[in-house]
């Protein structure tokens, strides 16, 4: 995923923090923050010592972010949004990950509700 598809500022990530609008799972939580004018979506990942050493950290860093480019097309576009991982990721398989973000990404409505076809689709 590009560079201009990520929220990078510590000021970013706290406007969504505190502005934005939370979902979660017992996988992941999603903060959502509206930008209306926005060309394309912007998504910060976070993912936290708990879950293990750096090597763990940045497998669940990859597999969040190679979910998120297969699901790009679907995603809301005019928004920004933060995906923290919570500690029971690290354990998961690849399709795992994929299935759990996408049911939290429509809560958030950020992935429409009527692509958990398609979304099924791409895990096979």
């Amino acid at each position: 995923m590009r560079k201009s598809y990520r929220v990078k500022k510590e000021a970013e990530f706290q406007t969504v923090f505190t502005k934005g609008k939370s979902c979660a799972n017992r996988q992941f939580v999603v903060y959502m923050l509206e930008k209306p004018g926005q060309i394309h979506f912007r998504v910060g990942i976070s993912v936290g010592k708990k879950i293990g050493n750096a090597v763990a950290r940045n497998w669940v860093k990859r597999r969040i972010r190679q979910t998120l480019t297969d699901l790009k097309p679907q995603l809301k576009q005019d928004c920004d949004f933060l995906v923290i991982a919570r500690p029971t990721v690290a354990w998961m398989s690849t399709a795992e990950v994929k299935k759990h973000l996408s049911h939290v990404l429509r809560l958030a409505k950020v992935l429409p509700a009527n692509n958990k076809a398609k979304s099924e689709e791409l895990q096979k």
